[in-house]
């Protein structure tokens, strides 16, 4: 199981590394600002049965 992931923000482009916290669930929706250009994301996190992490994120 991952610890972290990467998404890459809809406004600038840039990849962006996260924490994945499973307590939360294996199905996330979260609003994160970009650490690069401050626009919000909407982050969604899906961990399949294997344990695979999927991540990406939408304007807000």
């Amino acid at each position: 199981m991952q610890n972290e992931a990467a998404y890459i923000c809809d406004s600038c482009g840039e990849e962006i590394i996260v924490p994945i916290d499973l307590s939360q669930g294996t199905d996330q929706t979260y609003v994160e600002d970009c650490p690069v250009c401050c626009r919000p994301n909407v982050i969604h996190v899906l961990v399949d049965d294997s344990g695979q992490v999927h991540i990406w994120a939408e304007a807000e």
